[in-house]
């Protein structure tokens, strides 16, 4: 086996392409393996093997610096960086975090677990490297989901500015966590289907330079892209197709599921756990009997719809009063105040490290006006996550002084659809629902 021998990103430039394609599947395999067991971020990883075989081929790691954005991406990364035994071996699995670490490797520079971060903090470490008279190359890698983030169109816009080098990475396997939501989807897969040859681009438009690389997980086209934009004196975007969940059949046919998976039989793709009725399932089936009375009612999401209990199928059942606004957190706290306001009954479904992000516009777009929306937070207290980037210890004291604002903790079934319930009747204040996972 190769991977047993790649000890540094100085080992994978030791193989030809021949080689470099043997070690991909051994990847797979043991990404496979481990995940069955462990479980794990599983689509994006088995979607960037190539991607990130051909960097640290082309790149010079830790000198040139690879930034991931949100860490989804990383697990192959690790592998390659001295970190392979907590892929290959089951007494080791623990031995790293879910998420890029800096104190586990030199070849990490950020802990990372939010989302849309990777374009700004890359740039930040390009406009050192050029303040200390440095050289060697910044690389940022982002998914096409990430990018509707807000901070991530920020950093895109930044880019071009640093008048230096810069490389972004944009995975594009059409999907986020489930479909991709917003009208930047319409040009990417405009470039997807021209092979980025559309005269519409809205990197170009951001007066960033650009390559297409169609064959995402050919890793001989991979090198030669990486190859062309190394040592690039401005920013450019290499924007790469590739396909979710490559290589295990369930993933690639179910991306949604498979994005994160518990652990599950190989054969069979069947997870170990027994599905059981938790507080997702229970608010949709609250909120879609709350649209069958009402058409103002309104579900909304940021890019997990699933955290509202609402499946593919649920989301078709619900229609247009359902509403994913992709990863965008301000927004959807935005957009359900100017629902309230115009007369609809919004609720917001979000994990409780991530509405960490909102807080402006809980304070000023939506308790200030006195608009009554319905904020539901999943996996908050410590028996979430436990990852210091997904904690759910944050949130209630953030938010719970705001004024206008009301925090509600339920401590069983019955409460929390109590206070659903008493939502409704409110006009000047907002609901903030706090709570376990499974009932």
């Amino acid at each position: 086996m190769y991977i047993e021998n790649i000890n540094s990103p100085a080992d994978v430039k030791t193989l030809n392409i021949m080689q470099l394609n043997v070690l991909a599947e051994e990847m797979r395999h043991a990404l496979l393996t481990r995940a069955s067991k462990h479980g794990g971020h599983f689509g994006p990883n088995f979607g960037m093997v190539e991607a990130i075989i051909a960097m640290h081929y082309v790149f010079d790691s830790p000198k040139d610096k690879i930034v991931f954005d949100v860490s989804h991406q990383c697990y192959p990364h690790k592998m390659l960086t001295g970190r392979k035994d907590a892929y290959l071996y089951e007494e080791h699995y623990d031995d790293v975090s879910g998420y890029t670490n800096p104190d586990e490797s030199e070849h990490d520079f950020f802990t990372v677990g939010h989302t849309s971060t990777s374009i700004s903090l890359a740039c930040g470490l390009a406009k050192a490297r050029d303040l200390n008279g440095e050289d060697g190359n910044v690389i940022a890698v982002i998914g096409d989901g990430s990018l509707s983030g807000g901070e991530a169109l920020e950093g895109l816009d930044f880019a071009s500015e640093l008048n230096s080098n810069m490389i972004i990475v944009a995975n594009d396997n059409d999907m986020s966590i489930a479909e991709n939501h917003g009208g930047l989807y319409g040009n990417l897969k405009l470039l997807r289907e021209t092979n980025g040859q559309a005269e519409c681009n809205l990197f170009k438009a951001m007066n960033l330079d650009y390559i297409y690389v169609d064959k995402g997980n050919d890793i001989a086209s991979l090198i030669e892209a990486f190859e062309k934009v190394k040592d690039t004196k401005k920013a450019v975007v290499v924007h790469i197709n590739t396909l979710k969940g490559k290589g295990y059949a369930p993933a690639e046919q179910n991306k949604e599921e498979w994005h994160w998976h518990l652990p599950f039989d190989i054969e069979t793709g069947k997870s170990h756990f027994s599905e059981v009725e938790d507080y997702s399932s229970v608010t949709c089936e609250y909120l879609i009997e709350k649209m069958k009375q009402d058409p103002t009612v309104v579900a909304i999401t940021s890019g997990t719809p699933t955290i509202l209990g609402f499946t593919q199928e649920k989301r078709k059942q619900a229609g247009r009063q359902f509403v994913d606004v992709g990863i965008a957190e301000e927004t959807a706290i935005a957009l359900a105040s100017g629902i309230a306001k115009g007369g609809g009954k919004p609720v917001y479904g979000v994990y409780s490290s991530f509405i960490q992000r909102t807080y402006d516009q809980i304070s000023q777009d939506l308790c200030i006006d006195g608009n009554p929306a319905t904020i539901v937070v999943y996996t908050g207290s410590v028996f979430g996550m436990t990852d210091v980037t997904h904690l759910g210890l944050q949130d209630i004291p953030m938010l719970s002084n705001i004024p206008g604002l009301v925090y509600l903790a339920p401590a069983t079934k019955e409460e929390f659809c109590q206070c659903l319930t008493g939502a409704w009747s409110r006009k000047k204040c907002r609901l903030r629902s706090n709570f376990r996972a499974e009932t």
